[in-house]
Order: structure tokens, then sequence, then C-alpha cells
């Protein structure tokens, strides 16, 4: 149990990241430069990852990289970085809110992992909490911003699920380079024809490349993948709900905003739905130590419950 939860704050790390990531993108990168900025991204942190992996693809993971690459890394880094210019950084992560629902849907077909009913209680929970926080008054919603940022979380949860299924004997730092360069590699060509020659950064936009890079990008994806391969994909999902609660709470904070009561509510449902979808969490709930016997319980006690169900 203690291995559960030391692989769910281990996956805690990728939506906390993301979440600040998109005031990072907003306030600091150009706003006319999405190809090239996520070129920036994904190269940078994919070639430091290929250094410390030593390890080139082969086999059928020359075209497996391509695909998971462009679903997790070059596509998915340009529409973030589109909903991230277009929208306020707490509707921004708020699209993500509903990413632990398909999540759970891809992974029911494509790895049987069928969701339980303590995880879909967590995250109708942890949408709640999450609509919760975005009652801020008005505010301005730019309808492309929000299905860039939709579509984006529908590409990633089939890529995340994929990169489970495929995972074979492949460490997970040298699969995350992998697809990393390749994503950032899909993209210059297209950066060059639609963008032209790459924008002149200035020190505060070398910094949040930096950041989106190397600690949103290189150390959330290696914490994310190496998650997945040892949780179920909806509770891993549920953890992404960090990533909303933190665009929320860091726009507030660095807009100068206050949280209302309400959004205070939203917050303690965010991490309930969390914690509720968690499997130590489903486990404990299962047992039910008063109705049953001493040797039933050293069973359960027996059961690994950090083992992920088999794709």
């Amino acid at each position: 149990m203690e291995t559960t939860w030391r692989w769910s704050l281990v996956a805690a790390l990728a939506p906390i990241s993301w979440g600040a990531a998109y005031y990072v993108t907003r306030h600091t990168l150009p706003a006319d430069a999405p190809l090239w900025g996520s070129v920036l991204r994904a190269l940078p942190a994919g070639l430091v990852l290929l250094a410390l992996a030593r390890q080139a693809p082969r086999g059928r993971w020359w075209w497996r990289s391509l695909v998971l690459g462009a679903l997790n890394m070059s596509a998915f880094f340009v529409l973030v970085y589109v909903a991230a210019q277009l929208l306020p950084t707490s509707i921004a992560s708020t699209v993500m809110a509903v990413a632990p629902f398909v999540l759970m849907l891809v992974a029911w077909p494509l790895l049987g992992q069928r969701p339980r009913a303590a995880a879909v209680a967590g995250a109708v929970v942890g949408l709640a909490g999450v609509v919760a926080m975005l009652v801020t008054g008005a505010v301005a919603v730019d309808p492309v911003g929000v299905l860039a940022g939709g579509t984006a979380m529908v590409m990633s949860s089939v890529g995340f699920v994929l990169a489970t299924r495929w995972k074979d004997d492949v460490d997970v730092l040298a699969s995350t380079s992998w697809q990393l360069v390749a994503g950032g590699l899909l993209l210059v060509p297209v950066a060059v024809v639609a963008e032209g020659a790459p924008p002149v950064l200035d020190a505060r936009a070398w910094a949040g490349i930096a950041y989106v890079s190397l600690v949103a990008t290189a150390l959330a994806y290696v914490a994310w993948f190496g998650a997945l391969r040892r949780l179920p994909a909806g509770a891993v999902g549920l953890v992404g709900l960090l990533n909303p609660l933190t665009g929320v709470v860091v726009g507030l904070a660095l807009g100068g905003e206050h949280l209302t009561p309400l959004q205070v509510a939203g917050v303690v449902a965010v991490l309930a739905g969390v914690v509720l979808g968690q499997p130590a969490v489903q486990a404990r709930m299962r047992r039910n130590p008063g109705r049953r016997t001493d040797v039933e319980r050293a069973d359960l006690e027996r059961t690994d419950v950090s083992a992920p169900t088999a794709a």
C-alpha cells in the first residue's frame, strides 16, 4: 500500500507542473510562435533524457515513437500552447478536468481496466470541485482556446494509454526520450514553413522555456509514464485533477485575486476526488474489516494492490 501511495505522489509531480506551465507559457513565451515554442519544449527535454538513457529505439519502437510523439508531444504541445495563449490560466487548465473520464474510457478496451465505482465517483467529485473553483464571476472564454484544449486532452489520453499498452520491457526514461525527440523533430519542418525562423527570445522567455521543457516536460513525463506502468490508468487520471487545481491557484495567486468560500470548497472537493480514486483507498474500502474474518483480512493484506492491471 505504501508503494501505491508513493507512485500516486510521483504521478502528482506531472499535473502540478503542467498546471503552472499554463501561466508560464501565457506570460513568458511569444504568443505568435506556438510551433517553435512547442519544438523548444519537446526537443531539449528529449535530448536531456536521451543522454541519460543512452539507448536508441529498436525494432517497432521506431514507428511507435513517431505515433506517441505525435499524440503526446508535438500536436499536444501545440494545442496546449494555443489554449494557454487564448484562455485565462484557470480556464485553460480546467479544460483538462474531463481527462479522468476520457482516460478511464480509453483504458477500458485497450488495457482491460474496467473503471471501478470509487474511481468514477472520485472523478465526479473532482469535476464538481473544478467547476466550483471556476465560479469567479464573468470570465471571457475563447471557444477556439477551449476547442484546442479539449482536443489536446483527448489526444493525450489516447497516447497515454497506448504508451502503457506498448511498454514491453523498455525503460521509462528511454521511451519518454524517444517520444519527445520524435515529437520535436516532427514539428521542425512545420514550424519552418508556417512560422519561418525561430523567434528571438529574451532572458525571460528562455527562463520560461527552461521551466516548461525541463520541469513540466522532462521530469513530468517520466513521473507520469512511470506511474501509469504501476497504477491503473483511472487512478493516475484522477491525480491529473491537480492540473486544473494548480492552474486555478497559480492564476488567482499571481493575478492578485482571492479564493471565495465556494472556491475553497472546490479545492477540497478536488483533493477528495483524487484521494477517493486511489487504489490504496479503494482496497481499504473493499476490505471492510468489520465484516470479515481474521483469515479473510490476512489474505487481503497479502494481496499486492500496487500491481497494475495487465494490458
